[in-house]
C-alpha cells in the first residue's frame, strides 16, 4: 500500500430476485421500439426492391436475347 493504489475484492452481490425480474421486464418493454422500428425499415426495402424492380431499375444491365 506504499504506492497509494487500493486493491478491493468484491465477494458477493446480494441481488433479490424481484429486482432481477424487473430489469429483464424493463428491458423487454425497451426492445419492442426496436423491433418495430427493425420491422418498419425491412417492409420500406421491400416495398422499394419491388418498385425498383418493377421498372427494370436493378442496377443490373439487362443483356439482349440473341436471335
Amino acid at each position: 500500500m506504499t504506492n497509494g493504489s487500493n486493491l478491493v475484492t468484491i465477494r458477493d452481490i446480494d441481488v433479490p430476485f424481484r429486482r432481477i425480474v424487473l430489469i429483464l421486464v424493463k428491458w423487454s418493454i425497451a426492445a419492442i421500439p426496436a423491433m418495430i422500428l427493425t420491422l418498419l425499415i425491412a417492409i420500406i426495402g421491400a416495398i422499394m426492391s419491388t418498385v425498383l424492380g418493377l421498372f427494370g431499375l436493378t442496377g443490373v444491365p439487362v443483356q439482349p436475347t440473341p436471335q
